[in-house]
């Protein structure tokens, strides 16, 4: 009869709790649409740039998945610094040479697979170089970068929504409104105070990945502490904004299905290039596209400041945004 009683209180909470029982459904059946959008999809094109290549050559390149295409040495260099390429096939003084984007080691496993029935007519082997990257780079120095971003991006992001979340429960932001403090120095004063942690966090977790664990890193460190703190203060932001609609610590965590797992798909952890073109508008929408974006970029691709400035204005786009809103999600406490 005891059971029966707790039973029926469990199932009284959930009536009550609409909001628990909608993410408990809606939940995993957005999880298991984004994976069907991001992994059920034919894989894209391997582009191979060729540089005076004879047409006998280049037609036995032909396959379905390989697309070929004749430039001059100027402008394959030119793609491959755009990234725009994942190879491109040199043809000089009857030698054959491959020059490899290098960046994804899938990729170039590929390419080197598609041409080995080339390999195998030549006299000499194809001499192989890496643009980006080598020939020891793995599976773990690609996806590297992203892991970085994304555990950096997850932690602010509960830490901070949970923390601004108690600080309303416990009346502490309550007592603090009740003052003459306006909505913005509140919300600053928070951002600023939970910054400084981010910070740290932020150069632990970096300096750990590339330092310790040994991730590739071929560029300029100062600007991975740059990438990884714009996207620890956008989680920050996004997080204390996401509390204001959670009553308590168990409802901030039902957000993580909505607003973190999504990120995480179209981050770069899996391929999206084949995906249609409104799925990766969407995923241009998420914050974590443009830090993981930037940290391949700068670890693998040895990228300057100039080349990542878009992915880091968007994220202090993104943060100014969610600050803004933070300020005005304030109104339902109190109207200054």
């Amino acid at each position: 009869m005891n059971t029966f009683h707790v039973m029926k209180r469990i199932l009284l909470q959930f009536r009550r709790d609409k909001r628990s029982v909608a993410l408990m459904v809606v939940a995993p059946l957005l999880v298991l649409s984004l994976m069907w959008m991001v992994l059920d999809h034919d894989e894209s094109n391997l582009e191979l740039g060729a540089v005076d290549v004879p047409e006998s050559m280049l037609e036995k390149l032909s396959s379905d998945t390989l697309v070929v295409e004749t430039l001059s040495s100027s402008k394959a260099q030119e793609k491959l610094d755009e990234g725009t390429l994942d190879a491109v096939l040199y043809f000089e003084n009857q030698e054959i040479s491959l020059v490899l984007e290098g960046s994804d080691p899938n990729t170039a496993g590929a390419i080197q697979k598609e041409l080995q029935s080339l390999s195998a007519n030549q006299q000499s082997p194809i001499n192989v170089e890496y643009y980006h990257g080598s020939e020891e780079l793995g599976l773990f120095d690609y996806v590297g970068p992203v892991l970085i971003g994304f555990f950096v991006f997850f932690f602010v992001f509960i830490v901070g929504g949970v923390s601004f979340l108690r600080e309303r429960t416990q009346g502490t932001l309550e007592r603090l409104l009740a003052t003459p403090i306006r909505r913005s120095e509140i919300v600053f004063g928070y951002l600023a105070g939970f910054g400084l942690f981010t910070v740290l966090q932020s150069l632990v977790i970096a300096s750990f990945s590339i330092y310790i664990l040994g991730v590739f890193m071929d560029g300029n460190f100062f600007y991975v502490l740059i990438v990884t703190i714009l996207l620890a203060l956008t989680a920050l932001s996004l997080g204390t904004l996401v509390s204001a609609f959670a009553k308590n610590e168990f409802q901030m965590i039902q957000f993580i299905p909505l607003i973190i797992v999504p990120q995480v798909f179209f981050s770069g952890l899996f391929p999206t290039e084949g995906l249609g073109i409104w799925i990766q508008v969407i995923g241009q929408m998420m914050p974590l596209t443009y830090g993981a974006e930037a940290m391949r970029e700068i670890m693998l691709r040895e990228a300057s400041f100039a080349d990542i400035q878009l992915e880091v204005y968007i994220l202090l786009g993104f943060t100014v945004l969610f600050t803004t809103l933070n300020i005005f999600a304030l109104k339902k406490h109190r109207r200054l």
